[in-house]
């Protein structure tokens, strides 16, 4: 301690011999990283965000050897903006947050106003945080208020103008835009002369006064095309092609976005953003690479404190030895953890391109199974319906089977994957135990009269007639269970047992049982039987099966917070048990009900537009529409969908999603881009989850996948109808 004491001391008196020379080369570094900001500033108003960003990180690294907060501050600002206009929200927020810790430890408050307004724009127009982002906007306002700037609180208030009016708040915008209004004379100038005619067209939109809204939009309009904020008009023609299209005015409104399309592909040229990216990456690697710099600059500043005193030169001998053992380790340490880390994150890449390939071969082989398994059980269907005389048929009967079993192994691929990969949510319906266990039992009793088996089943008259939660997963567990018994058992029984374990206020624990007296299962083979693609008992019997029923079991059980147990015998039958906790409000179960409640006694004939490019898909899916005693109509493609519809009124759309020339979301646009409200449901073999994002904002109202039950098809088109029909 005292050796330590000693050192310090001679430290001090070094570093106060050698501050003069210091504060001259910080000066000197400052005044080039100034220079380096403004040039920086310069590119990023020409949108050469790939130069901007390069000479931001050059003058990044003058202010931090400077020590200059103020302009670390202002360089992390022009960094963010940077990544602002090249739509990386994320690091935007990050790199003006950075700014803004910089910018604290002065006293600018200028640019505190300027990184406050700049977090709003990025959580109101971004992130659609508007609560966020409106407080980061106050900050500002009151930063403004500091410094006396009421040209900068003008700008403020148009920001927080157009939050209001983007998620339709325009009585609690308007006070802002009335300020804005009021001052535009003294504080407005070129740069806000679009956007505030724009947030007035708006507004006048809003108070249906057309005519005013009309002008003001294209006073927006026209002072954009002498102006060099391309940007604000383009968002100027975007708003004008809104109101016009609330007017019915398709062809004016069609041009407007069309101009809005035709700046913004300007404005965000692909060559710029892939170099602009490129230079980005090398940002983040000078980010870490400043933190050596860092350590390195204060040892060659200190060695060089050092050796102006012949005493510090003796006592920094003694502690470079120490130290250069410690160095020596520390460089061992540093390179066999670099190496270690490499290799993680080879084998981290190799393991996430490999589940993405995995993910995306599912998907496409889903696809395209299901989509001609859709066209096999349909005509099936047909054949049974049409040609009575054939119900008895053993080769029909094989065939549906043959299609569903496919369909239902196709099915537990994807339910496996999604669980492996957290996509699927458990979701609140309501439902009677009962009959869940009814249906199972029925949709299982050609597998039972198979194997000459009888399903008994037994369920605790204490649970509550109606419960909330997942069904569909509790009957996807219960299926393979249930079917698992029976393949595994001849002549005997499977008991399907729910019993009331226990009540905790709202929630109700049920306990199932599913026995069988079936062959049973080895000891040893008990925890292997949870694994994919894991199968036993298969020495004198071929039992059919994939391996993945029990897997998938096991990982829904997870999802609920549930674990089973197995107890099982060779030759003594096995019973696996469970406990899952479900809801029972009957308030809620009323209101759960009556959302979903719907009406298919109406006699109206509803006229159906097929949007479907397989010929024996059509065929399928009109059969099945026209069965209901609907009008039905068919088109090949996108094409004829627009063509059509100029022509006749339909009651609903079903649209194909994978269709030559134009795709169902891309005709789905350009449906409601003309105005057309028709209900459209997305008729496909994708899976729900894949394309639930694009088809919202397609304008797709639902989606069914192919292949599908009737009354859940026609369910949904006399819900979607009626409820347009109410609307209007």
């Amino acid at each position: 301690m005292f050796r330590f004491r000693i050192f310090l001391a001679l430290s001090l008196l070094l570093n106060i011999v050698s501050l003069k020379l210091i504060a001259q080369t910080n000066t000197e570094a400052s005044v080039k990283a100034d220079k380096l900001v403004k040039e920086a500033l310069v590119k990023f108003r020409e949108s050469n965000f790939e130069k901007s960003l390069i000479i931001s990180r050059v003058a990044l690294n003058s202010a931090t050897s400077a020590k200059n907060y103020s302009l670390i501050s202002r360089s992390y600002n022009i960094i963010a903006a940077n990544y602002n206009e090249l739509s990386e929200v994320d690091k935007a927020i990050f790199f003006y947050k950075k700014s803004l810790y910089y910018a604290n430890k002065t006293d600018n408050d200028s640019i505190k106003y300027n990184l406050y307004n700049n977090l709003g724009n990025m959580y109101c127009f971004e992130k659609k945080q508007f609560d966020k982002g409106i407080s980061y906007y106050k900050k500002s306002i009151a930063y403004g208020l500091k410094i006396n700037d009421l040209n900068q609180i003008y700008f403020t208030n148009v920001n927080i103008a157009w939050a209001y009016f983007d998620i339709g708040k325009f009585k609690e915008g308007y006070p802002y835009l009335r300020f804005v209004g009021n001052n535009t004379e003294k504080y407005g100038d070129k740069t806000t002369e679009i956007v505030v005619n724009m947030l007035n067209g708006m507004y006048a939109s809003y108070s249906n006064e057309d005519d005013t809204a009309n002008a003001y939009f294209l006073s927006a309009i026209h002072a954009g095309q002498d102006s060099e904020e391309q940007s604000d008009l383009s968002f100027a023609h975007l708003e004008y092609s809104k109101f016009l299209t609330r007017k019915k005015r398709y062809k004016e409104a069609y041009e407007n976005l069309a101009s809005y399309n035709k700046i913004t592909e300007a404005l965000y040229n692909q060559q710029k953003l892939e170099k602009a990216s490129i230079a980005g990456f090398n940002l983040e690697l000078d980010e870490y690479k400043r933190q050596i710099d860092k350590i390195e600059n204060e040892k060659i500043s200190q060695s060089q404190s050092l050796k102006k005193s012949r005493i510090i030169v003796i006592l920094f001998v003694l502690i470079s030895l120490i130290l250069l053992v410690l160095i020596i380790t520390l460089i061992k340490n540093i390179r066999f953890k670099k190496k270690h880390n490499l290799e993680l994150v080879e084998a981290k890449e190799i393991a996430e391109e490999a589940s993405l390939l995995k993910t995306q071969f599912i998907s496409t082989i889903s696809h395209e199974l299901r989509t001609p398994l859709y066209g096999v059980v349909g005509i099936t269907n047909m054949l049974l319906e049409e040609h009575k005389e054939l119900a008895q048929s053993q080769h029909l009967s094989s065939l549906k089977f043959s299609a569903r079993y496919l369909l239902s192994l196709v099915n537990d691929i994807l339910q496996i994957n999604k669980i492996e990969e957290n996509k699927v949510i458990l979701e609140n319906l309501t439902f009677n135990i009962s009959d869940e266990i009814t249906m199972i039992k029925n949709s299982l009793s050609f597998l039972s009269q198979k194997n000459n088996n009888k399903i008994k089943v037994f369920i605790d008259p204490c649970i509550p007639e109606y419960l909330i939660g997942d069904k569909l997963r509790l009957a996807q567990i219960l299926m393979n269970l249930v079917s698992n018994a029976l393949k595994f058992t001849k002549d005997g029984e499977v008991e399907i047992i729910v019993n009331l374990n226990k009540v905790e206020e709202k929630f109700y624990f049920l306990e199932f049982h599913i026995k069988d007296n079936g062959v049973g299962i080895a000891v040893v083979d008990q925890n292997k039987i949870f694994e994919k693609f894991v199968q036993v008992g298969r020495k004198e019997e071929d039992y059919q099966g994939t391996g993945l029923g029990l897997s998938i079991v096991k990982r829904l059980l997870g999802l609920f917070g549930s674990k089973i147990n197995l107890e099982s015998n060779i030759g003594e039958g096995t019973s696996f048990s469970f406990v899952i906790p479900f809801e029972h409000d009957p308030q809620k179960t009323k209101k759960i009900i009556d959302e979903i409640e719907v009406d298919l006694t109406s006699s109206e004939v509803y006229k159906i537009l097929i949007v479907e490019d397989n010929l024996i898909n059509q065929l399928v899916t009109k059969k099945i529409i026209e069965k209901n005693n609907y009008v039905c109509k068919v088109v090949d493609d996108g094409f004829g969908a627009l063509d059509i519809i100029e022509k006749e009124d339909f009651d609903l759309i079903l649209m194909d999603i994978n269709m030559p020339l134009m795709n169902g979301f891309e005709t789905s646009k350009r449906i409601r881009l003309k105005g057309i409200t028709t209900p459209i449901v997305a008729l496909t073999a994708f899976d729900k989850d894949e394309i639930t994002d694009e088809s919202i904002s397609s304008g797709i109202n639902d989606i069914i996948v192919k292949p599908f039950e009737p009354i859940k098809l026609f369910k949904i088109i006399s819900y979607l109808i009626k409820e347009t029909k109410n609307v209007g």
